[in-house]
């Protein structure tokens, strides 16, 4: 069995043993093993289908895990499958914690040397998962407001990535490929017959749910939405007249640890080929600093590279190019506030986060109009997830700003216009530009995977279309797998 070591946790690949061209047949196949992808093959597993998930990288968990995106911000809809996650993370000594905000550079007080540049989370050992379960409001304008009330979770990557393997492996119905590739699709018009893989394995199911930033679907001849829509697409109020290739910003998280008691504090050498002073824009970028239970931060830039250029230059020189600017960023940190000379530079996340790429056009496409309509306002029958996230672009242009109240998310944005067996969930769900910038975080990704994979096991066990699911089904048994609800049941 091959393995590979990440963030000091040994990952083996579940389906190593297979001969090459071999053949497994599952009611669920998932493609994609990040938030929404760990979460559609747990739902559809644990409710009692046979599934298998594909993931490109030797860990599961996405950018939750690889890209370094190590925290959950605020937000409603937290409860089923992520507060499963939560509870057996908060079981690991040092592994996770509920934070509260510490500092933020819009809060500088009179004796301070310096507003923070940036926001500073850290755990409060007072605070609940409960804690976590909302967004909406005045926001950071009002700083008494949003200390009470905003809250989310930390969580050490490699713990989160075993929490995952663990529950996948404990459904006994899950067959896990890791470092394997999506690589052909077979089809009968808007059917999918069988996929195969980078390993010669050929993939048959009932139902396939893509849970990437579009591979399968693209491959199916989906239409894909990119960069942000004109005002004549969707009637957003927020929407520019004209369509644009803008995207939300990429960031490279890096990491720091502190030092001991006697080594003193100093500021690390920039490599020679590295200017000190910020050469990508104006000035540098404020980040979000998160403090793990043991002690280390992640520091996530507001962004690092806009997405466009993210995308134009391609992986491997873009992630060259954001280790070079992450690595000015923190030398501008230590030589500009003091506290970061009492830390070491020790790792930059194998992947850079990227907050959009391209979405794929389904049965109800999910715009401005409904964050700013809210529930109260929204006529959807068909809600499978909840969120209330500000509109938040981090460079990639558009409106922001705080709601007033949560929306629903409709089943119809998990269907992909002109296909038959096919589920989409994740980032690339059917959605506008501007929704995305507010419901791409992680536990709403996980909602989503959540009903994906609920609705596949339904449409499954019944024998029916995908479309024949009925969303009340699908939230009636997401209901009824949460366990110990920290909002009191359902």
């Amino acid at each position: 069995m091959h393995a590979r070591e990440v963030f000091g946790l040994v990952i083996a690949g579940a389906a190593a043993g297979l001969a090459c061209g071999a053949v497994v047949e599952a009611d669920v196949a998932v493609v994609g093993g990040g938030s929404a992808g760990f979460s559609a093959a747990w739902s559809a597993a644990h409710l009692g289908s046979s599934v298998v998930l594909v993931e490109k990288e030797a860990v599961l968990g996405g950018t939750s895990t690889l890209g370094g995106v190590n925290n959950w911000e605020p937000g409603m809809g937290g409860t089923g499958v992520p507060y499963r996650v939560y509870q057996r993370l908060e079981k690991i000594p040092a592994a996770a914690g509920v934070y509260r905000i510490d500092r933020h550079c819009s809060w500088k007080k009179p004796w301070e040397k310096y507003a923070f540049p940036g926001g500073l989370i850290e755990t409060d050992p007072c605070l609940d998962y409960a804690h976590t379960l909302l967004r909406h409001g005045p926001g950071m304008s009002d700083e008494a407001w949003f200390r009470a009330n905003c809250h989310g979770v930390i969580f050490e990557p490699d713990a989160l990535a075993a929490v995952m393997s663990d529950m996948l492996r404990e459904t006994g119905r899950c067959r896990v490929f890791l470092k394997t590739a999506l690589a052909e699709v077979r089809r009968d018009g808007g059917r999918v017959s069988e996929v195969s893989l980078s390993d010669g394995t050929a993939v048959r199911a009932k139902v396939f749910i893509d849970a990437t930033d579009g591979a399968l679907c693209g491959r199916l001849g989906c239409e894909l939405m990119s960069g942000r829509d004109c005002r004549a697409d969707f009637n957003e109020p927020g929407a520019p007249s004209n369509r644009l290739s803008q995207i939300n910003g990429a960031t490279l998280v890096y990491r720091v640890s502190p030092v001991g008691k006697k080594e003193p504090d100093l500021v690390e050498p920039l490599p020679e080929d590295i200017p000190a002073a910020c050469w990508w824009q104006k000035q540098f970028p404020y980040a979000f600093v998160g403090k793990y239970p043991a002690g280390d931060l992640f520091i996530n830039m507001l962004p690092t590279m806009a997405g466009e250029e993210y995308l134009r230059l391609g992986g491997e020189q873009a992630y060259a190019e954001c280790v070079r600017r992450a690595r000015a960023h923190w030398h501008w940190y230590q030589q500009n506030f003091d506290e970061f000379r009492r830390f070491r530079l020790k790792m930059f996340f194998p992947k850079a986060g990227l907050r959009e790429t391209r979405r794929v056009r389904g049965e109800y496409v999910l715009s401005q109009n409904d964050l700013l309509a809210t529930q109260s306002g929204q006529k959807h029958d068909d809600v499978i997830a909840i969120a209330d996230h500000p509109m938040d672009s981090h460079g990639g242009g558009g409106p922001g700003g705080e709601l007033k109240g949560a929306y629903g998310i409709p089943y119809r944005c998990l269907l992909p216009l002109r296909t038959e067996n096919v589920l989409v969930a994740g980032r690339a769900a059917s959605f506008s530009a501007i929704a995305a910038s507010s419901c791409r975080l992680s536990r709403t990704m996980m909602q989503l995977g959540e009903a994906a994979g609920t609705a596949a096991h339904l449409a499954c066990a019944r024998g029916v279309p995908l479309r024949a699911v009925p969303a009340s089904e699908i939230r009636r048994l997401m209901a009824e797998k949460i366990d110990q609800d920290p909002q009191g049941g359902k």
